[in-house]
């Protein structure tokens, strides 16, 4: 609540400072608070649209590679296979091969699914009426991170066993003995803590400062547009944040791809740092 208060304080003295008051301009600016953005009301009693965004992005990853895997008769691939194709391809290559190398194929399934589900929930924050990824909600990157985090420790404990695991997480070997009262809690905190939360606020972080980002811009560009009948020369003014929006969305595309194969890489490398901690 106090950080929310926080913000929600930042907010206005930022639009206060840009945009003037009603009794100034004759139409007021006011700038949502936070939790009317991010907050969704209920579709139904626990179900938001959020969790309505997880929902679809989980059975339209299902749905494209079960209609892929569905043979037609023609050799070459064509439609949803097509797709579906290029998309185990560039996971192979470009994230296995140079994360895990040949021994990491096995992954793919998981692999793919991480990404499939991270970009799907990204690329709403772009369609219009909806406009918020579900991944600007902490809980849906922090559901993915603690899968990865419970995935790579038991990959770890599977090929080393419990105590071996444990022990390399602790003691790096090659690390001088008299350095491992200080690496010691470094790597429990490091491996425990700082992994699953880092990788879950990096996509968190991104993704929202995106959705904040488009929500100001395209306020701005409202405000601004409304108010040329009554001062024509704020016309120009307001065709500019108005561009920059469409920038915006744009970037935003490939913001969602970037942040779904970063994260992507990532559990491929602590996975891989699992399964061969020689490398």
């Amino acid at each position: 609540m106090l950080l929310t208060q926080i913000a929600n304080q930042k907010f206005a003295q930022i639009t206060a400072a840009l945009v003037p008051s009603a009794e100034e301009a004759g139409r007021g600016f006011h700038f949502p608070e936070i939790n009317s953005i991010l907050r969704w009301k209920d579709v139904v009693p626990g179900i938001n649209k959020v969790i309505i965004i997880g929902i679809l992005a989980a059975l339209i990853g299902t749905v494209l590679f079960l209609v892929a895997a569905m043979k037609d008769g023609s050799k070459a691939p064509k439609g949803a296979r097509n797709l579906a194709e290029v998309i185990v391809e560039f996971i192979e290559k470009n994230i296995i091969m140079e994360t895990m190398g040949k021994s990491g194929m096995g992954w793919t399934p998981f692999l793919l699914c991480v990404f499939v589900f991270v970009y799907i929930c990204n690329v709403p924050g772009i369609i219009p009426f909806i406009q918020m990824p579900a991944t600007a909600r902490m809980g849906v990157p922090m559901f993915m991170a603690l899968l990865v985090w419970v995935v790579f420790n038991a990959t770890g404990m599977k090929h080393q066993g419990a105590f071996g695991y444990i022990k390399g997480v602790l003691f790096p070997p090659g690390v001088p003995k008299a350095l491992y009262i200080l690496v010691t809690p470094i790597e429990l905190i490091s491996t425990l803590v700082v992994r699953p939360f880092s990788l879950a606020v990096r996509l968190f972080a991104n993704m929202l400062a995106g959705h904040l980002l488009l929500v100001i811009f395209a306020l701005l560009s409202e405000a601004l547009i409304q108010a040329e009948t009554q001062k024509f020369f704020l016309v120009p003014v307001g065709i500019l944040p108005f561009i920059l929006l469409m920038f915006l969305t744009g970037f935003e595309i490939l913001v969602a791809f970037l942040q779904a194969y970063i994260f992507t890489v990532l559990a491929a490398v602590y996975i891989g740092g699992a399964t061969h901690p020689e490398h």
